[in-house]
C-alpha cells in the first residue's frame, strides 16, 4: 500500500500511528539483528518502517613506493535487498532511503527499477551527508546536487521516463515519495526562509508527504509546520523523534543534527551525570512527553529513531500507543 494513502488514511481517522527506522546492519552482521529489532516493535502496528542508506566509507593504504591509494569500503549491506526482505516477512510498508551522495542518477534509476520490481513503492528521497573525506558536500559527476533534484527524478521514473530520454509507454512506477524537513533548519541553509522554499520545490516536484529532522522543543515543530502552510505547502508533516539517552548527547546531538536541547532537559541530563542509567530514563520520560503533545495535536504519525536500540522505543510506545 502506498504510504501517502496509511498516512492520509490516518488523518481521516483521527488516528496517530506508530512508525520508525532502521539502521542496515554491519558488514559481517546478519539479518538477525535486523528481525530481532522488528519483532520487539511490530506489536504496536507499525504504519511503515524506514530504512536508512549509508554511503560507503573511504581508506586510504600506502603504497609500497610511497603513493597513496583510496579504496572504497562498503560498510552495510544493501538497503534495497533488506527493504524487500522486511516487507516479505512482515507485510508491513517498508521506506529504503534514497541518497544523491556518492550516486550517478543511473545508479539511482537502477535501484529505482530494483525497488519497483520487488514491489517496495515507496522512497524518501534524501540529499545525504557529505563523505568522511569531504569538507563539503560534492554530488557525484553524473548525480544530483540537492533532493530536490532526486525527487524529479523519481517523479519522472512514475511517468515512464528515463535518465538517457527513453520514455516507457507500457509501465509507470508508482513511488510514493517523502522528504525531510528541519523545524530548525538545515545547516548549510542561508535562511528559514530560504530553507522553507528549498522544501516547498521539493514538494513542487513531487514529494507527497514530510518526515522532520528530530528536536526536542515541540514548540519549534508547531512553528514550523506553521511556516510550511503559511508558504502553501499543505501535505502531511510528520515529526521525527529521537530520545536522547546519554550525557554525550548533549553536545553530540546538536553538532550532529543542528537541534536544541532545550535548558530542563540539560539541567536534568546533568543532575543525573553519574547515572547513565537515569539518563536514558530522563531521555526516554521527555520522549513520552513529547509524543504525548504531538498526538494530541492530531500528527498522523509518529515516527521513531531508535538508532539501532530499541528498549527505549518500547517505552514509549507502550506509553503512547
Amino acid at each position: 500500500m502506498n504510504v501517502l494513502d496509511i498516512i492520509n488514511t490516518a488523518i481521516a481517522e483521527h488516528r496517530t500511528r506508530f512508525a520508525f527506522e532502521l539502521l542496515p546492519p554491519l558488514k559481517g552482521d546478519g539479518m538477525g539483528g535486523v528481525f530481532a529489532a522488528i519483532d520487539r516493535l511490530i506489536g504496536f502496528d507499525p504504519a511503515y518502517i524506514n530504512v536508512t542508506f549509508h554511503r560507503e566509507g573511504i581508506k586510504q593504504s600506502v603504497r609500497p613506493d610511497g603513493g597513496i591509494d583510496w579504496h572504497v569500503v562498503r560498510r552495510r549491506p544493501g538497503t534495497v535487498g533488506i527493504s524487500a526482505a522486511i516487507q516479505k516477512k512482515y507485510g508491513v510498508e517498508v521506506v529504503p532511503h534514497l541518497i544523491c551522495g556518492g550516486q550517478s542518477k543511473y545508479d539511482i534509476e537502477d535501484a529505482l527499477i530494483d525497488l519497483d520490481f520487488l514491489g517496495l513503492h515507496n522512497v524518501l528521497a534524501l540529499r545525504g551527508d557529505k563523505s568522511q573525506n569531504e569538507k563539503f558536500f560534492m554530488p557525484h559527476p553524473q548525480g544530483h546536487s540537492h533532493a530536490v533534484d532526486l525527487v524529479r527524478q523519481i517523479a519522472a521514473m512514475n511517468r515512464g521516463e528515463f535518465v538517457d530520454g527513453e520514455v516507457e509507454e507500457c509501465h509507470h512506477s508508482k513511488f510514493s515519495i517523502g522528504v525531510a524537513g528541519y523545524p530548525e533548519g538545515h545547516e548549510e541553509s542561508p535562511s528559514p526562509e530560504a530553507d522553507i522554499a528549498a522544501l516547498k520545490a521539493k514538494i513542487d516536484a513531487g514529494a507527497g508527504y514530510i518526515v522532520t529532522q528530530l528536536f526536542y522543543d515541540n514548540a519549534r515543530f508547531f512553528d514550523f509546520v506553521r511556516r510550511c502552510r503559511e508558504a502553501g505547502i499543505a501535505v502531511p508533516i510528520i515529526p521525527g523523534i529521537k530520545p536522547l539517552s546519554t550525557l554525550r548527547h548533549l553536545t553530540l546531538l546538536p553538532q550532529t543534527f543542528g537541534c536544541r536541547i532545550p535548558e530542563e532537559l540539560e539541567r536534568e541530563v546533568l543532575r543525573h551525570r553519574e547515572d547513565p542509567k537515569a539518563i536514558r530514563e530522563v531521555g526516554t520520560e521527555w520522549a513520552v512527553a513529547q509524543s504525548r503533545e504531538l498526538k494530541q495535536a492530531g500528527v498522523p504519525v509518529l515516527h521513531y529513531y531508535p538508532m539501532g536500540k530499541a528498549d527505549n522505543i518500547i517505552k514509549i510506545a507502550k506509553a503512547i500507543f
